[in-house]
C-alpha cells in the first residue's frame, strides 16, 4: 500500500482527472528489445486503475498487472475484463518490493508513478533500491526497464497547485528520489541506461488540471496524491487562497503565474534502461 495515500477510496475517482500520458514513449522503449513489441511479456508494475494496461496491451504479446491496493486493482480488472478473458491480461495482487514471480518471467517492466509511495524518504531510499533489484530479478537478460518518474525540478516547477501547499510540497520532493540517485540505483542492480525522455505537451490531469477551483473538489483531487499529504489545517488554507483569487478575479492568472514553466520542462520523465 502506498505510506500516505488511501487508493482503496481515491480509486472510486483516480481516472476522472487522471491519463496515460506518455504511452507512445513507453512503447519506444519497448521497440529497443531484440524481439518485436508484440512478442514481448511485460509487467505493469505498481498499475493503479490500469490505464497504462489499457494503452500497452493491445500491442505487446502479454500483460501482467499488479498493485497492492484491492481497490486500485478491482478498477484496473472492470476496465480491462475483455483482454482479461481474451488472455491478453493477468491480474496480481501484491507489492513491488517482493514480486510474486519467477526470476526471468518478463521481457519487460514498466512502472509509473509508484516508487514515491515506498515512505523512503530519509531512509537512503531502501525500499526503492529493493524494488529496482526486484525488477532485474524477474527480468530476463536485455530485458527493458521503463520508469516513470518525476524529477525535482518538475516537482517544483510543473504542478501548479502545490504553491497552494508549501509544506505538502516539501514531504513531495522528500518522497521522491532524484533522477540522479535513480541512475545510480540502476546502475548498481546491473541495468545500462538508455536514455530520459521529457514529453513537454504531456499534462497528466488533461484539461482538467487548468481548473483553477479544483482544489475544492475532493473528486479533482483524488486524481493526485499529493493532497494526501496536505493536512487538514494547509487544505483549508489552500481552498482560502483558491477562494480569494476567485473573488478577486485572478484565480487564472495565478494558475497561468504557476504553470509558466510547465511547457518547457514537462511534468514527468521516462528513464528506459535495460537489464545486462
Amino acid at each position: 500500500m502506498s505510506s500516505f495515500e488511501k487508493y482503496d477510496e481515491t480509486s472510486r475517482h483516480y481516472d476522472a482527472t487522471r491519463q496515460a500520458v506518455g504511452s507512445e514513449i513507453i512503447l519506444g522503449c519497448l521497440a529497443r528489445h531484440e524481439k518485436p513489441v508484440s512478442a514481448l511479456r511485460v509487467l505493469d508494475a505498481g498499475c493503479g486503475t490500469g490505464a497504462y494496461s489499457a494503452a500497452l496491451v493491445a500491442r505487446v504479446g502479454r500483460m501482467d498487472a499488479l498493485d497492492l491496493s484491492p481497490g486500485m486493482l478491482a478498477q484496473a480488472r472492470a476496465k480491462l475484463a475483455q483482454q482479461e478473458t481474451a488472455g491478453r491480461i493477468g491480474f496480481h495482487e501484491g507489492a513491488i518490493t517482493a514480486l510474486p514471480f519467477e526470476d526471468g518471467s518478463f521481457d519487460a517492466v514498466t512502472i509509473n508513478q509508484v516508487v514515491h509511495h515506498l515512505g523512503d524518504a530519509g531512509e537512503d531510499f531502501v525500499r526503492l533500491r529493493q524494488t529496482v533489484g526486484e525488477f532485474a530479478r524477474v527480468l530476463r537478460p536485455g530485458g527493458i526497464l521503463v520508469f516513470n518518474h518525476c524529477s525535482q525540478e518538475q516537482l517544483r516547477d510543473a504542478y501548479w497547485y502545490y504553491r497552494l501547499a508549501p509544506r505538502a510540497q516539501a514531504k513531495v520532493l522528500r518522497n521522491f528520489a532524484p533522477i540522479e540517485t535513480l541512475q545510480v540505483i540502476f546502475e548498481h542492480a546491473g541495468f545500462a541506461p538508455r536514455g530520459a525522455f521529457v514529453p513537454l505537451d504531456a499534462v497528466c490531469q488533461g484539461a482538467a488540471y487548468f481548473d483553477g477551483r479544483g482544489p475544492l473538489d475532493k473528486a479533482w483531487r483524488d486524481g493526485d496524491s499529493f493532497w494526501a499529504l496536505v493536512d487538514a489545517q494547509e487544505l483549508a488554507a489552500a481552498q482560502a487562497q483558491v477562494r480569494a483569487h476567485d473573488d478577486a478575479g485572478d484565480l487564472d492568472a495565478f494558475v497561468e503565474t504557476h504553470d509558466a514553466r510547465r511547457p518547457s520542462i514537462g511534468q514527468i520523465t521516462f528513464l528506459c534502461a535495460v537489464r545486462g
